[in-house]
C-alpha cells in the first residue's frame, strides 16, 4: 500500500507561483514512478488531466504541453516527497491537483496515462484568480 498526502494548494493570482507537495509512505519512495494530474471544475475522475511525471531516480521528467516551461516536477527520495513548482499561473490552471504513484516500472510512453497509476492522494485545490 502507498499512502499519498498532497498539500500546498490555495488561492493565487494569475501570474503568481505556488509549490505543491506530496508526502508518500508505505513503500520505498525511490521505487515509485510518480506524477501529478489535475481535475478541473465539473470534470469526472476519469477525465483527470496529466500534468507532469518523474522517473524513480528523478533524472527524467515529462510534462503536458499546457504546462511546459511553467511547471517543474521534482522529488526528494530522502524525504519521500514529490513536488510541483508552478509559476506563471493562469485561470485555466484552476483545478484539484492529485499526486499519483505507480509501483510498476513504467515505459516512457506510459507516464502520462491515468490508468497506470494505482495509488492516488486526496488532492489539493488550486484556484487562480484573474
Amino acid at each position: 500500500q502507498v499512502h499519498l498526502v498532497e498539500s500546498g494548494g490555495g488561492l493565487v493570482q494569475a501570474g503568481g507561483s505556488r509549490r505543491l507537495s506530496c508526502a508518500a509512505s508505505g513503500r520505498t519512495f525511490s521505487s515509485l514512478d510518480m506524477a501529478w494530474f489535475r481535475q478541473g471544475p465539473g470534470k469526472e475522475r476519469r477525465d483527470r488531466e496529466f500534468v507532469a511525471a518523474i522517473s524513480r531516480s528523478g533524472l527524467t521528467t515529462y510534462y503536458a504541453d499546457s504546462v511546459k516551461g511553467r511547471f517543474t516536477i521534482s522529488r526528494d527520495n530522502a524525504e519521500n516527497t514529490l513536488y510541483l513548482q508552478m509559476s506563471g499561473l493562469k485561470p485555466e490552471d484552476t483545478a484539484r491537483y492529485y499526486c499519483a504513484a505507480s509501483t510498476a516500472a513504467l515505459l516512457e510512453n506510459e507516464h502520462g496515462d491515468f490508468g497506470v497509476y494505482g495509488y492516488w492522494g486526496q488532492g489539493t485545490q488550486v484556484t487562480v484568480s484573474s
